[in-house]
């Protein structure tokens, strides 16, 4: 076992549908919660655990008429947790999948990714 200064710091994301909320954790300690939008109905969010693999500062969908996707980090496919315009919406589901998060929440959030590595955070999205 690595000590404790040698080994990555553990940063999870964890996502629960039923109550729209994201809480961040690093190494256990719950570092920021906050309300997001996930998929409406017909338009599910993935469940599960998923690994982060591309990150874009910025980003347009090409699925949606170039919809903006500030601050995105990439865990299945197209599907991304991202800033939004529809802030107003935060905290039910209005999304075509992916998991939204107020703008200013959603570069934070990249951020510490970026810090902590990619490689070293999981996403956990659950009902």
């Amino acid at each position: 076992m690595l000590p404790h200064a040698a080994r990555a710091a553990a940063l999870r994301v964890f996502i629960d549908l039923s109550t729209q909320e994201m809480q961040v954790r690093l190494d256990g300690r719950t570092l920021e919660t906050w309300p997001v939008s996930t998929g409406r109905p017909g338009y599910g969010t993935p469940k599960g655990d998923f690994p982060v693999i591309r990150l874009a500062a910025k980003w347009y969908s090409r699925k949606y008429d170039n919809a903006p996707m500030p601050y995105s980090v990439f865990f299945r496919g197209g599907y991304a947790i991202h800033g939004t315009t529809e802030i107003s919406k935060l905290g039910r589901p209005a999304s075509h999948g992916c998991v939204r998060l107020h703008p200013d929440n959603a570069r934070i959030l990249f951020n510490l990714v970026r810090q902590h590595g990619a490689a070293n955070t999981r996403i956990s999205i659950h009902p």
